[in-house]
């Protein structure tokens, strides 16, 4: 102990041990962290290193997030707009298109609780005017316009199917001559960008949301390629007339549930993926077919589109969802008048809530309840 104090006197006397001393502990310290306690550290290390975050963790972290995201977004359904599309061409001259149009999108925004992405189908005039109405008729936060380069399409589906098109018009230059009452045949073909799609005519009032009828593309069998309501009239009854009076117990051209009745494609759900994996589909999109298929069945068509997708069910019915009527109410009665009064309720009956009602042939569409309140 003696010792001890007399160290410790000498210690305070001697700034020079002072500093000597602090020198001894400073050294003695780092080398107790950097070399007897460094397994200590090393652990201490590794287990600083295992906290940081991963690369691929973080990455794969990354991407179940967006993988709920997406699953949260797609159930709420505000992860992407659906496509739709509205023919509405040659309207410049044409103001009872123009109010048909007006009454087509009042009505669709007006149930529509989601944004769509829409396409207008038509020459550029057209287009212009369509904009013009949208701006009066609809909530601009309820759908994004889409660009169509109209021109280059147009070529694209003449290319295609100009030698088609006299098997499904009276004459070259008739309304639905235009190649755009043709692009839903080979929209797959024009439209890479595209994968489901609901093409509509102009002359629509909805009575429910869009969006329940994109649910229909999930009822799709697995051949299934477009969704189609059948035609509530006995046209095709008509235009199969020489081949059912040669085939007496034909279900071509006859009414539903069982009969192959034909279509009206004033509704339209194409699932642009399935058209351009469909072999059987793309096959079909040919002249020639369509010849032979016109020669079978002694058929002679008018109405574009629809007169095609009509001519080819009849062998390959497995192509189409049949959309209820309900989402395509047709009101046009001209066939009931015209040689087919005895058969036309056959086709024309349609029971349950009315989805969409479709003016053809300017039927007027009657005042629906929303729009008295």
């Amino acid at each position: 102990m003696g010792l001890l104090r007399m160290a410790f006197k000498l210690i305070n006397s001697s700034k020079i041990l002072q500093v000597l001393c602090l020198l001894i502990v400073i050294f003695g310290v780092y080398c107790f962290y950097n070399y007897a306690s460094s397994p200590k550290i090393s652990g201490l290390r590794n287990m600083q290193e295992s906290m940081k975050p991963n690369e691929n963790f973080k990455t794969n972290d990354h991407k179940i997030i967006s993988e709920s995201k997406t699953k949260s977004e797609k159930d709420t359904g505000v992860e992407k707009r659906h496509d739709v599309m509205i023919t509405f061409t040659k309207a410049e001259s044409n103001p009872g298109l123009q109010d048909k149009f007006k009454t087509t999108v009042r009505s669709m925004f007006r149930f529509a609780r989601r944004p769509v992405n829409l396409h207008i189908l038509g020459d550029e005039k057209s287009k212009e005017i369509a904009r013009s109405i949208l701006l009066e008729a609809a909530d601009s936060s309820k759908y994004q316009l889409q660009h169509l380069d109209i021109d280059s399409i147009t070529r694209q589906v003449h290319e295609i199917v100009s030698d088609m098109q006299k098997f499904f018009s009276y004459q070259p230059g008739a309304y639905y001559s235009d190649a755009l009452f043709f692009l839903s045949i080979v929209i797959h073909r024009v439209l890479p960008q595209l994968h489901r799609v609901v093409l509509l005519d102009s002359d629509l009032k909805f009575n429910a949301d869009v969006a329940e009828l994109f649910t229909h593309f999930d009822k799709f069998s697995s051949s299934n390629i477009m969704g189609i309501a059948n035609d509530a009239q006995p046209v095709y009854r008509h235009n199969f007339h020489m081949y059912r009076n040669k085939v007496k117990d034909t279900m071509v051209g006859g009414p539903p549930p069982n009969g192959t009745t034909g279509f009206n494609s004033g509704v339209l759900l194409l699932d642009l993926d399935k058209m351009r994996a469909s072999q059987l589909y793309n096959s079909l999109i040919s002249s020639q077919v369509v010849e032979n298929l016109s020669q079978k069945y002694m058929f002679k068509g008018h109405l574009g589109d629809q007169d095609f997708y009509t001519l080819i069910s009849v062998e390959h019915m497995e192509l189409f969802y049949v959309l209820p009527c309900t989402w395509n109410r047709q009101l046009c009665t001209w066939w009931k008048d015209n040689g087919y009064a005895d058969v036309f309720d056959q086709y024309f009956t349609c029971e349950g809530h009315i989805n969409i009602y479709h003016g053809n042939c300017n039927t007027q569409i009657p005042k629906l309840e929303w729009e008295t309140n």
